[in-house]
């Protein structure tokens, strides 16, 4: 990846993270767990299983909450998930922002929330 490549991947990058740590605890640390790059040989069955199992979503066990989740973990390992990927981000972050917002941010938004809707 060169310099200017590194400098675009940033910023999709920073969102995914941050849209990441909503995730309650232990899905964030399986999550990060696979996203890193030493991961690879566990990140990819993962993503291909949690695919399938989207397409299961008619099981009880099973959900259409897989499938995202798979595509979103196969993204890093290839190009064109990737662009798919940081374009469903994009428009995410248009339709949901506080979804993306900084981690003081997002309780003090809560908090608001929970005060305008008494």
């Amino acid at each position: 990846m060169s310099s200017s490549d590194s400098i675009a991947y940033a910023h999709p990058e920073r969102r995914l993270r941050r849209l990441l740590r909503r995730l309650p605890g232990r899905m964030q640390a399986i999550t990060r767990w696979l996203r890193k790059p030493s991961s690879r040989w566990a990140r990819i069955p993962a993503g291909i299983f949690l695919i399938l199992g989207g397409f299961l979503a008619i099981l009880p066990v099973f959900g259409l909450w897989m499938l995202p989740l798979g595509l979103m973990l196969l993204a890093d390992d290839i190009p064109s998930l990737r662009r798919a990927r940081d374009r469903v981000l994009d428009w995410l972050e248009r339709r949901r922002p506080n979804w993306f917002a900084a981690a003081g941010r997002l309780k003090g938004a809560e908090a608001d929330e929970s005060v305008h809707s008494r």
